[in-house]
């Protein structure tokens, strides 16, 4: 095995705007980098279906991997991606006496968050793909909440009826009673 391989934890299955894009969230907890895998529908939702729990009536073709891998005793010890290749990540189900089986990395991810092995990841891939996450603490979002409290005021909290005897308001036109209801330069009411 790989020494330098980093452990990501699957986070989960997102549809992203605006090309409506499956994608599969992995966390790089070391780093704190964000890897994000498009994936097919499918795959998609199986993954997303076996982090949630659901067990459907009859195994699907993950379910069923997992299970022949169980049975001929096997094992599967973790999943590996191991390349980045032409746009398309590529990954190995590792299995526990070090046998490799080649796999799409959504297949692998699939299987994994099934079985429950670790995913691993490697570093020249989250290198190139990988997005940083922004830590935010608590002091920080308290510090951003107190900036915006320095830039409003009551009245722009206004709202309803309140906000047209006030003269406006977010999206409330400043008309004041003596102008409610005139005629246009034609001369008709409404």
């Amino acid at each position: 095995m790989r020494e330098d391989l980093v452990p990501v934890e699957v986070l989960g299955v997102r549809r992203q705007a605006p090309l409506d894009q499956v994608v599969v969230l992995l966390l790089d907890l070391r780093g704190r980098r964000l890897l994000p895998i498009v994936v097919g529908v499918t795959e998609g939702s199986a993954i997303a279906t076996a982090q949630q729990g659901v067990v459907p009536p009859r195994p699907m073709t993950h379910d069923l991997l997992a299970s022949v891998i169980q049975e001929c005793s096997a094992g599967l010890d973790r999943v590996e991606i191991v390349a980045l290749l032409d746009g398309v990540f590529h990954a190995e189900l590792v299995l526990a006496d070090e046998s490799r089986v080649d796999s799409r990395a959504s297949d692998a991810i699939a299987v994994a968050v099934r079985v429950g092995c670790p995913v691993l990841c490697a570093p020249e891939i989250l290198d190139e793909s990988g997005l940083e996450v922004e830590e935010h603490t608590a002091e920080d979002e308290v510090e951003e909440f107190r900036a915006f409290l320095d830039t409003v005021s009551a009245d722009d909290f206004v709202t309803g009826p309140e906000a047209a005897q006030a003269g406006g308001g977010p999206g409330v036109p400043d008309e004041g009673p003596e102008d409610a209801g005139e005629d246009d330069d034609a001369g008709r009411r409404a």
